[in-house]
């Protein structure tokens, strides 16, 4: 994925389409993430997003479950 270079704790996924990040979205929700699309018209067209936010209060479990619901999005796609 196309995360771009982020100097914070919010990391943007670049997803392009607005529903491909809405299908994102759904998809991770599914396995219990709150990963929030961010699409149109809060960000230009074509460069719809999920927006990961990362806080020292998250575990190491909740990181690894992101980590793996991310690379199963990957490999639905």
């Amino acid at each position: 994925f196309d995360c771009g270079d982020s100097a914070s704790p919010i990391i943007p996924v670049l997803m392009g389409s607005a529903e491909r990040a809405v299908r994102a979205q759904a998809f991770l929700r599914e396995r219990g993430l709150f990963v929030p699309a961010i699409r149109p018209p809060t960000v230009a067209p074509g460069s719809a997003r999920l927006r990961l936010s990362l806080m020292a209060t998250h575990t190491e479990g909740q990181v690894e479950a992101l980590v793996e619901g991310m690379g199963a999005l990957r490999a639905s796609e």
